[in-house]
């Protein structure tokens, strides 16, 4: 794929922000952390990210993940994804005496107790997302009853409540802003007195990735996403560059791209999803050189300086203070 004399040398184009947001370096580190300081065995439930390399390689050092928390042992330690859980799975490991080790993304939390205090208020709770995800799973689970989960404004279309007075709405935090943008006006037209979360529920990391791949699809010809395909917000990605226009494409590792997208293209966008690592973004670079991309450009300038505390059992020491 070299380019001929006089013309523009094929490049890759790299949104910035991309890749790992706080709560999915907060869950990696609690794992990590977890495992130097109690050892092994050491069990996660479901997948502690939506991201295939990231849960292999914890696997490789031991972790054992499980589906349900009762495949863990009784009284075994158990670290909970950053997707969070619901308080029934909570219960039940109480009740098997599991020494729990929480993961779950503050900013999915806030949502948690949003929903909690909307069903102690009586309200008729819209969650904007997708059913079968983890953390509306989670969410859900908080106040069952009072929770109607919508995925589409068709949805919205044939939502009947007790009361049209009392509704409130929340949303998934990994879901593609125009499309929530859509749902959220649908849902204000059929019920004017809606409540609306205090703060946005759509994450930053998840409304800083999108911004960066519209503006990645101004200059780009093809976009490439690294992530997962049960990772929500490297799929909402894909569609937010396909609604600019531009073809995109979700891939797990390099043996996933096919040359043929790449004929005839001289600029390839490249971004990554939240839960996905930056050496994989580093291995399609080099891939991408080796067929033709020598040079990289990086596009996009939203810095991100956003941490969480990591949880009590494992922050480090407080230093004494020094007495005067």
């Amino acid at each position: 794929m070299e380019s001929g004399k006089g013309q523009p040398t094929p490049k890759v184009l790299l949104a910035f922000p991309r890749g790992f947001c706080a709560g999915v370096v907060r869950a990696i580190d609690i794992v990590n952390l977890a495992l130097e300081k109690y050892g092994q065995p050491l069990y996660v439930r479901r997948e502690i990210v939506h991201n295939k390399y990231v849960v292999n390689e914890l696997r490789r050092k031991g972790i054992i993940f499980v589906d349900e928390i009762d495949k863990a042992p009784a009284g075994s330690r158990v670290i909970f994804s950053a997707h969070g859980v619901s308080p029934a799975v909570r219960g039940v490991a109480k009740f098997r005496d599991l020494k729990v080790i929480d993961a779950t993304c503050p900013l999915v939390t806030k949502v948690h107790n949003e929903a909690i205090r909307y069903a102690r208020g009586g309200y008729s709770i819209v969650l904007i997302g997708h059913a079968d995800h983890d953390e509306v799973i989670g969410t859900t689970g908080e106040a069952a009853d009072s929770i109607t989960v919508v995925g589409s404004i068709g949805d919205v279309e044939k939502l009947e409540v007790p009361d049209p007075a009392k509704v409130a709405y929340l949303t998934q935090t990994t879901l593609s802003l125009n499309d929530t943008r859509q749902i959220i006006e649908k849902l204000r037209q059929k019920f004017p007195l809606i409540r609306r979360p205090v703060s946005a529920d759509i994450c930053y990391a998840t409304q800083n990735r999108q911004s960066a791949v519209l503006e990645l699809a101004k200059h780009a010809k093809i976009i490439l996403v690294v992530g997962s395909a049960n990772s929500s917000n490297s799929q909402r990605l894909v569609e937010v560059a396909q609604s600019a226009g531009i073809k995109a494409y979700l891939i797990d590792d390099i043996m996933d791209i096919k040359l043929h997208w790449l004929e005839g293209i001289e600029a390839v966008g490249l971004t990554a999803g939240a839960s996905a690592p930056q050496e994989l973004v580093e291995r399609v670079l080099h891939y991408l050189n080796s067929v033709g991309y020598p040079n990289v450009e990086t596009i996009g300038g939203i810095v991100e300086d956003v941490e969480f505390a990591l949880p009590p059992e494992l922050s480090p020491p407080s230093s004494p203070s020094s007495a005067p």
